[in-house]
């Protein structure tokens, strides 16, 4: 029998993937707000605002979007105690869904909102919450808590994030009010947070 060493045994902690995931995502919201450009000087003010105004707020979806997962990976990682290989890479699986929603946000700026960019787009914030789900599940079963989140709203999520694809090509604008109501509904936070946050933090004397 192989012993490992406490110092290696201790490495297995989730510090260095909740480490990487924070740096991953901090460098795909960077990469978004690179793609915003000042337009050409021959148009004037108000019709480059008027022409930007789309891509700023599919910007801001996007942003909203990134930043609702790493609130709630953070949630999520603050329940666990040792990662396992399942962890790992159902983390990197989140991760590498989560590096094309610059992709989709970029095709959406220079093709214009239109069925087929809008479906696209809807596909790309549909995608990360497969490996999200499987996370959760891995973490739920390792740490033996439930996900602050709740799986209710997960699905719920995915009923939308799914339906918002053949919507787009019924209307673009309401797949994007669809995805705009996943991001309200993780905005809100969690029951468990807010029953977190009303602890006191020193213990009475």
């Amino acid at each position: 029998m192989v012993f490992m060493p406490q110092e290696k045994a201790d490495r297995l902690t989730p510090a260095r993937l909740e480490a990487f995931s924070d740096g991953v995502i901090a460098v795909i919201i960077t990469i978004m707000v690179l793609e915003l450009h000042v337009p050409n000087k021959e148009i004037n003010n108000l019709n480059a605002l008027r022409l930007e105004l789309p891509l700023v707020l599919v910007y801001l979806l996007s942003f909203i979007q990134t930043g609702i997962y790493w609130v709630n990976h953070h949630y999520l990682i603050d329940d666990l105690d040792q990662v396992t290989h399942g962890i790992l890479w159902s983390n990197l699986a989140l991760l590498f869904s989560l590096s094309l929603i610059p992709v989709a946000t970029n095709w959406v700026a220079i093709r214009g909102i239109s069925p087929f960019s809008i479906a696209l787009y809807a596909a790309v914030c549909a995608f990360p919450a497969v490996p999200w789900m499987v996370l959760s599940i891995l973490i739920q079963r390792r740490s033996k808590t439930p996900p602050a989140s709740g799986m209710v709203k997960q699905a719920a999520s995915v009923c939308l994030y799914l339906g918002s694809i053949p919507m787009a090509f019924v209307s673009p604008w309401i797949a994007i009010g669809m995805i705009v109501i996943v991001a309200i509904l993780w905005l809100l936070p969690p029951r468990k947070i807010i029953e977190l946050s009303r602890e006191p933090t020193n213990p009475p004397l």
